[in-house]
């Protein structure tokens, strides 16, 4: 069937994905918009998973400043150029970073960031919270992996619900970043102040 200019522009607008591939993935879906959006996404998050190994050394360092001046959030985001990190998409991913930093108060930035010794004496809080309960070995295993997965979700900046849209994670919208923009792109480090915190407070 015939493809439309217009259905072209929209999904090129909707995904980001260029006017061929649009074509591509409309005329391989049989004009389905849906389905070819669909199509897209997975393609561009299949891109985005071979990028994570790829160099970044460029990017910026965005800030962001709550109302009234109390409590600010710093976060470094890394892409492979200078070029990338100009962009309108870039910056906009960095300050909602920088802002989900100052909402959501993560510790850490990703699984690997978690000091051994934390992870070991969450991981015996847990378990003691189960001590005693009767249950079977294997469900008290299921239980303490839950209650893991819940501590990362909300300690992880990459694990937690993103404040502007919790169906995804923020590591699913740096993902769609590195779909969009063709780099990898990682986030490095953070920091969140806050008026009379204590400096061994701040994360």
């Amino acid at each position: 069937m015939a493809i439309s200019a217009e259905t072209i522009k929209e999904l090129r607008a909707l995904t980001g994905a260029g006017v061929l591939d649009c074509k591509k993935a409309l005329d391989e879906n049989n004009g389905d918009f849906e389905k070819a959006a669909d199509y897209l996404r997975q393609k561009g998050l299949a891109a985005a998973a071979k990028k994570a190994t790829r160099e970044a050394n460029e990017g910026l360092i965005g800030t962001y400043v709550h109302t009234g001046s109390k409590v600010a959030g710093m976060v470094e985001v890394n892409c492979e150029t200078d070029f990338v990190a100009r962009t309108d998409t870039f910056q906009a991913l960095v300050k909602d970073l920088a802002m989900q930093v100052v909402a959501a108060r993560p510790l850490y930035v990703r699984r690997e960031d978690i000091p051994a010794d934390v992870l070991a004496a969450k991981q015996a809080e847990f378990m003691a919270e189960l001590a005693g309960s009767g249950k079977p070995a294997d469900i008290v295993e299921r239980i303490v992996a839950g209650k893991a997965d819940k501590y990362f979700q909300e300690t992880l900046l990459l694990e937690q619900p993103f404040i502007k849209d919790p169906s995804v994670t923020v590591g699913d919208l740096v993902t769609q970043a590195v779909a969009k923009l063709g780099e990898n792109i990682k986030v490095r480090r953070f920091a969140r102040l806050e008026v009379g915190e204590d400096a061994g407070e701040a994360a």
